[in-house]
This record gives C-alpha cells, structure tokens and sequence, in this order.
C-alpha cells in the first residue's frame, strides 16, 4: 500500500527504539517519511541508524524520558532542527504490570499512569506546541490498548487498563481542541500483539498464551505488521475527515 503524501514529512515515535514502536517507524520509514525515535533505552541510537540503513531515510535517535515533560520538549526541539517539525506523532512508549489491585504500591500505581498516560500527553503536547507555531497541519496516532475498553483475564493490570483507557479520552480531548489548526488526533486499540517482549512471555507461558488465542475469533495473536495499514491510514490525508475515534484492532476479542 502506498500513501504517497507522508513521503518526506517528519514522524516522530515514542518508544521507538524497540517491538511495536520501531515496526511502526519501519512502516512509516517506508512510505518516505524521515522519523525520529524516541525511547528511555540507550539503544534507541542505535535503532535509529538500523532504520535508516534498511529503509534510506534520514532518521535520528534521541535518548527521551517521556514522563519528563522537559526532556520530550528538548527532544522535540531537537528533532526540529535536525529533520524539520514533526507532522505525524505515534506514541507506542508504554509499560504494564501485573499485581493484584490490593498489592499495588502506590510507586506502582503512578508509574504505570506516568508513562502511559503523562507520557502520552507530554509527547502530545510538544508535538501540538510545534505544530501551531509553525503553522502547519498534523496527525496524531495514540497507542491505547483493547485493555481500555475491556477487562482482561486471567491477568490483574488495574492501573494498565485504566491508564490506556484515559489516554483513548485525551485523544478525543485534544482532537477537539486541535481541530481548529488542522490537527487530527486518534488512538488505536491493539489486541493481543506479538511485540519482541510478548513474543518471549508467551514461549515461557504456553498455557496462558493459549487461553489468550482461544478467546480471539481470528484464532491468533496480531503480527506487528498488522497494525501498519491503520496506522498508516490515520497518518495519512486520506483519513482527513477522521479524528478524535479509538479505533479497535484486535482480531474480534472484543466482540465476544
């Protein structure tokens, strides 16, 4: 699939260094844009110069702390400078627990919302900010979970459904607000995704990978690719009349 109008604008992707983050920058890598990863991992360097040797595009790699508003600003800066304002901004920078709600700590507790919800909106945030003082148009695509929407078992992750659930309400918030200066702003859903970190977890705990797919009607877990033709599309002026929407993609495990 092409979309032949993200070629040459900027991309910027949280979490960017590694699984759903860097296959999505892969995506957008090939269709023309130059991206910019962000990422609290020391590697995302690294990653940034793969990118860019598999796919030749420009890219750059920026060691970020999302849940530091002034280390996403500096960032962001950054990436202005070296590759010209972002116009599209997927942020896929997250993390879960598992404990049940009784145990959690309340260190717990806030990082979960740190980086899934501050980080979402500080990544937002800075991207929007640039966006206005430059002029110019843009598309904000938020990784939010199926786990927002439903209640997994067997696992306990109170905080994580609550926190991907709030950062689906802060892209319909900020859709509404940015609609006058041409920035559109939605979240996706993932089901059950094979991400690197899952796909390990679930080689350790078979039997629990199991009960995952025996509830999902296309009968297994999502491909990391399988979230390119969504993301893409959202990125995309052909979705121009879309905004502040969670769209859900996870093989029909909601429907049940």
């Amino acid at each position: 699939m092409r979309f032949d109008d993200l070629a040459g604008k900027v991309a910027l992707v949280t979490g960017g260094a590694r699984g759903l983050g860097y296959s999505l920058a892969t995506a957008l890598a090939g269709q023309g844009c130059t991206v910019a990863l962000l990422d609290v991992l020391d590697t995302v360097t690294v990653s940034a110069d793969r990118l860019a040797a598999e796919q030749h595009v420009e890219t750059v790699g920026l060691v970020t702390d999302v849940t530091d508003p002034d280390s996403v600003q500096a960032a962001v800066d950054r990436v202005g400078e070296v590759l010209g304002v972002p116009q599209i901004l997927v942020t896929a920078a997250g993390i879960t627990v598992w404990n049940d709600s009784v145990d959690v700590p309340a260190a717990e507790w806030r990082r979960v919302m740190s980086v899934n919800l501050d980080g979402t909106f500080f990544a937002a945030q800075a991207f929007g900010r640039g966006l206005i003082d430059a002029g110019l148009p843009g598309s904000a695509v938020f990784v939010s979970s199926m786990s927002g929407l439903i209640v997994n078992v067997p696992q306990h992750q109170a905080s994580y459904s609550a926190s991907k659930a709030a950062v689906a309400q802060l892209a319909r918030a900020l859709a509404v607000e940015w609609a006058p200066h041409g920035i559109r702003v939605n979240a996706i859903s993932p089901g059950y995704f094979l991400s690197d970190m899952t796909r390990h977890f679930t080689e350790q705990n078979p039997q629990l990978a199991a009960e995952w797919i025996a509830r999902i009607p296309a009968g297994r877990m999502g491909e990391p690719h399988d979230l390119d033709g969504l993301v893409l599309l959202l990125a995309s002026d052909v979705s121009s009349y879309l905004t502040a929407q969670n769209l859900v993609i996870d093989g029909g495990y909601t429907a049940l």
